[in-house]
């Protein structure tokens, strides 16, 4: 691997955090199957990559330098 990319934009570490949610909440009495945890998955890496970008054009637009 030589490309690098932060721990949240894993789908593995989401799919991960995933699951154990979905254990937990077995463990609580809600199922939730393979399929929803993989659409969940993947619905919290957009909505992650979606909240970055926001926050890059933010942080962007209230700059005090300008980029040169």
């Amino acid at each position: 691997m030589i490309d690098t990319k932060y721990w949240y934009q894993s789908k593995t570490v989401w799919g991960s955090l995933v699951a154990i949610l979905a254990s937990v909440l077995q463990a609580g009495g809600f199922e939730l199957d393979e399929g929803a945890q993989g659409d969940l998955a993947e619905g919290i890496v957009a909505l992650g990559g979606a909240i970055g970008g926001l926050l890059a054009l933010y942080g962007r637009l209230s700059a005090d330098k300008r980029l040169g």
